[in-house]
Formats: C-alpha cells, structure tokens, sequence
C-alpha cells in the first residue's frame, strides 16, 4: 500500500496516485515480516532484492550491482581512515536514475499504462526513454530549453522518446508534467513518483551486501531530493527487518546556484525555493525539490545535515576524482566528493569514521565541461627529439 508521510492516509497499491489528497508526498509500506535475508556479498544486483521491491512485472536492462571501490589514493591525501564510493554512472544508461526506472516502468505495465511521461536535466530522460523502449511504450521527456547536457539529449533522442523543449527551468517543466499525468492519462515517472524512489532505494542495499557492514556516512548530491530519501528509506528497512543494528548519517550536497535545502538547514530557516537555480551541475540545478520534506526528513532522522558547494570546488573534486582514482564522473556526481572535502575542512567530519560517496552520474554524460576548461598544447613534430622535450 501507499501511505502519506505528512497525515498518514493510506492508498492501495493499484491506485494511480502521486500524491495524498492531503498534498502530502506518498511512500510505499514494505510487509518486511518474510523478507528473504540475501545479503551474502554475492551476485549483488537491484533485482537481488525483489522482496523489498513492490512490483510483480519486471522490465530490466540488468541495472545495479555498480561497483563500490575503495578510494585509497583520496583517503591517504584527506587523511581519512575508510572512504569508499558507489559509482552508479555503471548502470546501463549511465546513472543511478535506472534503479527507479526499471521499477516505475514496471509499475507502468501493471497499471495498464502505454504512455510515460516525466520533466528532466537529462539523466532521468535517458533512462525514461530506454526503459520505455524495453517495455514497448511511449515516452514523453520535457527539458529546459538549452539547459540539459548533449551527452544527455542525445541518449533520449536514440531511444525513441519523444523529446519536448520547455521555456524555463526545470520546475517549470515539472509543472506541465504534473498537469498531464492528472488529465491526459500519462504515467508520470519523476521522483514524486513513490514507486521510482523503491528501485533507488536498492543502493542502500547494495553496500551493505559489498561492504558486510553499515558505514557511518553516507555523502550523496541532491538535486530533486529523491536519491537521499530513497537510500535512507532502504537503510531503515534493512534495520526493521533486523537485518542491521545502526544506521548510516545521511550526508545531502547541493550546489550553491541550487541550494534551498542547504541554504534553509544551514540557516535554520523555513524551506523556500530557488526561483532561478544556476549551476554548471546540470543534473541537480533544480531549485524546488519535489521531494524536499522527505529528503528533510532523512538529515533529521539520521543526525544528518546538508551543505552547498561551488562550481569551482565542484570542477577541482571532479578532476580530482579522475585523476587520483581513475574515475570520471558528471559534475554533480562529484559534489559529494567536494563537500567531503568541504566539511573536512572545515571540521564538521571525523576522520575516523567510515564514508561512502554516492557518484551518480557517469562523466561522459557531460563531457563539454571538461573540453571547454582545457586546452591543448601546441603540436609537437613527429619525431622522438620532439617528444625528448615533452618528457
């Protein structure tokens, strides 16, 4: 069943809804009394955890199971003890957007829905359009105009969606969305979506069953807030079903120019939208979260907190990142990278506990940002005395 997080109404499961009556944001109720415990630290994939996963049809590119790597290089630099990072850029379309699909388009097919609709920065419009693909129905992606990454575009564009250019930012496309799923019956797949937030919830999941324990942070980008709510969500489960004792410090990074969740717990102050969010992040310059007060929710439950990072500290960590560690990664994947170090800085952070980085995007999403900051050197003649003076 669906029940709503602000008054508690509750909905069944077969009910296209995305939202209580009450206007409050809707989550599924996992029965986690016959949980199968599978957490063995083999063959790890999403589907590994169909018991938490409430759809009975599965459209699947073979999504998850994304490495977690050990930073040994960063964590002897940050003088830290355990730093890890789950790199969701491994799925299939190249983010950890795929989680939620695989199980939204799912969930489409059991309604009896033929056409899915969401509004995206561009990694949502990807996956929305490969899953609808593989399920062999329409797919409606609405993006800012001029404001979503080729690399991005394009993946939509060859999978057949149909791609739509709204005037405006990302919010403003969402609001055309909400208003077509409610009267021109198309499913809508974004993160208010309760079901999309039940795939990406399986990265909690995941490292506990890489890792054989539940680390003591985790530092992850937050754009429309799903992604946080959705891991602290799984890590609960795992707790109620006695399957863990703790539970993890939930870590939400947003960029300065998309900062309201940041800017509002740092403030401690009421919550209130960013009109015009600017970030070279595409993929979290998104300044009112539909998922917000769950995301809220997660910091405060888990002794949590939020910060914001700049552009430029988001550029260093993502070089950083590649050049320390051998992975590439979209900028707003490497906020949660920048706002370590930020913290560390600034002494919020232990050294001694143990961390994991939730990269979410793969690098060649965005590679523009990397070609339009560098330049190449002059052209050297083509021979070894020439290639001497490069050495």
């Amino acid at each position: 069943m669906l029940r709503c997080i602000e008054c508690g109404r509750e909905y069944p499961e077969d009910e296209v809804r995305y939202r209580c009556e009450c206007g409050g944001l809707l989550e599924a109720v996992i029965e986690l009394d016959n949980v199968e415990n599978v957490f063995d630290g083999r063959n790890v994939s999403l589907w590994k955890y169909r018991g938490f996963i409430p759809v009975e049809r599965r459209v699947s590119l073979d999504e998850g199971g994304t490495p977690l790597y050990r930073l040994e290089n960063l964590q002897k630099e940050l003088g830290m003890r355990e730093l890890y990072v789950k790199n969701e850029g491994a799925n299939p379309t190249g983010s950890f957007k795929d989680r939620g699909m695989t199980v939204g388009v799912s969930k489409a097919l059991e309604l009896g829905m033929d056409k899915v609709i969401c509004a995206s920065t561009g990694n949502t419009s990807a996956s929305l359009a490969a899953y609808a693909a593989k399920a062999g129905i329409k797919a409606y992606v609405l993006v800012p105009s001029g404001k979503i990454a080729l690399g991005k575009l394009a993946q939509a564009i060859v999978y057949g969606a149909k791609v739509v250019p709204v005037r405006g930012n990302f919010d403003d496309a969402l609001s055309v969305v909400v208003k077509a799923s409610a009267e021109l019956g198309v499913y809508m797949l974004n993160s208010i979506n309760p079901f999309r937030l039940e795939g990406q919830k399986t990265i909690a999941f995941e490292i506990y069953d890489q890792l054989g324990f539940v680390p003591d942070n985790i530092v992850l980008p937050v754009g429309n807030a799903g992604n946080i709510s959705a891991i602290w969500k799984g890590f609960k489960e795992l707790h109620a079903a006695g399957f863990i004792d703790k539970l993890p410090r939930m870590i939400g990074i947003q960029a300065e120019g998309a900062s309201p969740l940041a800017r509002a717990w740092k403030g401690e102050k009421e919550f209130v939208p960013e009109k015009n969010p600017e970030t070279i992040a595409t993929a979290i310059r998104i300044g009112n979260p539909a998922n917000w007060r769950k995301a809220w929710m997660a910091a405060e439950e888990s002794g949590g907190l939020f910060e914001s990072v700049s552009d430029g500290e988001i550029l260093q960590a993502q070089r950083l990142l590649a050049s320390k560690e051998g992975i590439f990664v979209e900028p707003a994947s490497a906020s949660s990278l920048a706002g370590l170090i930020k913290l560390r800085k600034i002494g919020i952070l232990d050294s001694d506990e143990s961390y994991v980085l939730i990269t979410t995007g793969h690098g060649l999403k965005d590679p523009n940002i990397i070609v339009e900051n560098f330049e190449l050197p002059e052209p050297i003649e083509p021979t070894l005395e020439a290639f001497k003076g490069v050495l």
